[in-house]
């Protein structure tokens, strides 16, 4: 399980590591990149919805194909993104193969979560964020060794097939979870999918995840930029800030996964808050290092949100629908990772990169609002599904 998570965040960590280098094979602008990469949503979204009831009938089978997939598309992307048609087509098969492998792994988490009663999900998404940071190096060093743009790929497609292979040796028949009912016999299949699902709170789940990844990715992705154009960190230093923020997030999740788990409500609470000071630290920073301390201190509080969301949806619905509702939460919640970028550039264009520093505090802010509001609601509820 936590080796699934470990593929998928060196996915992401090889990937955002060779951007330069992929846009530079494919000879596009800055602009062009930017409209290519909106081509990883067109993919992810629609995969991310369909996804769920393929988990629901095969559980560990169908995360191990979308892992592999992930690996190879990665490889193809590597070697055919030579021209602008070539990127986005590519684009758009790594969009599907993500989006498809994220809900298959998360939904695997919560069952596992939910047999042992253990904070998977916590503990799972920290390895995915140790391994953004340990891809990202990795891939560096690679560069800087002139290795061929697609190496670090295929050393990932090469761990992405072996992690496949485990998952497949390690679905038991005989196994409870999204497959079967438990140790008495198999899920009647005549009855999969028609488990009725309250929609409603799993649209507020999403939503808040929605929030929380804006709040993320808008860091992640202008953290590097912030350093480097506000505070004058040199160019070194300024990369660092992506790396510092996935690194923080890693160490909080394993730090904060059992209290997660007992506490969800406080933890939500606490890490919006949290999460909304360190980030109005970093609009008011003056020097590199109050800047760092803010972005630190912004990426604590944000690594709780998404697993504790997940957590509150794993103990209220049922292994037979696990899939289908995870899909739900997993797709709202991705429109705020590709909106939490955009949000920010557009602030920015209106009141600088400070200013918009606030703006994102502010979105915190509402979150932690909501929480308060609405989350007790759904925590009480005894399933989110209705038999």
């Amino acid at each position: 399980m936590y080796a699934a998570f470990a593929v998928f965040g060196g996915f992401w960590g090889v990937w955002g590591a060779s951007i330069p280098a992929i846009r530079d094979q494919a000879v596009v602008t800055d602009g062009q990149l930017g409209t290519a990469l909106m081509l990883v949503g067109a993919g992810a979204l629609p995969a991310m919805l369909v996804t769920g009831r393929l988990v629901d009938r095969w559980a560990g089978r169908t995360a191990a194909a979308f892992l592999t997939l992930l690996g190879m598309v990665g490889v193809l992307v590597a070697v055919t993104a030579r021209d602008l048609t070539g990127l986005s087509i590519g684009l758009a098969g790594l969009g599907a193969s993500s989006g498809a492998a994220d809900v298959s792994i998360n939904a695997l988490a919560g069952s596992a979560q939910r047999a042992s009663a253990r904070p998977v999900i916590s503990r799972a998404h920290a390895t995915f964020s140790a391994a953004v940071v340990v891809a990202s190096l990795v891939t560096g060093a690679l560069r800087t060794l002139d290795a061929p743009l697609v190496t670090p790929f295929v050393l990932l497609a090469a761990a992405a097939v072996a992690v496949a292979v485990c998952l497949v040796a390690a679905t038991d028949p005989q196994r409870s979870g999204p497959d079967h009912a438990g140790r008495s016999g198999r899920v009647d299949r005549r009855t999969r999918g028609r488990i009725p699902v309250a929609i409603a709170p799993l649209v507020f789940l999403g939503a808040l995840g929605a929030i929380a990844f804006a709040v993320e990715n808008g860091h992640q992705s202008w953290s590097a930029l912030y350093l480097q154009d506000v505070l004058g960190a040199g160019a070194l230093t300024a990369s660092a800030g992506p790396a510092v923020f996935a690194a923080v997030v890693a160490v909080t999740r394993l730090a904060a996964s059992n209290l997660s788990n007992r506490h969800p409500t406080a933890v939500l609470l606490t890490g919006s808050v949290v999460a909304a000071a360190g980030t109005a630290l970093v609009g008011a920073a003056w020097t590199v290092p109050i800047g760092l301390l803010g972005l630190s201190i912004a990426a604590a509080g944000t690594a709780v949100l998404f697993p504790t969301l997940l957590g509150i949806l794993t103990m209220r619905v049922r292994d037979e629908v696990r899939g289908s509702a995870t899909s739900v939460v997993s797709a709202i919640a991705y429109l705020g990772f590709l909106g939490g970028p955009g949000y920010v550039g557009r602030w920015a264009g209106a009141v600088e990169l400070p200013g918009a520093m606030f703006a994102l505090a502010a979105l915190a802010a509402v979150l932690a609002l909501l929480v308060g509001v609405g989350v007790r609601g759904v925590s009480a509820r005894e399933r989110i599904d209705h038999s």
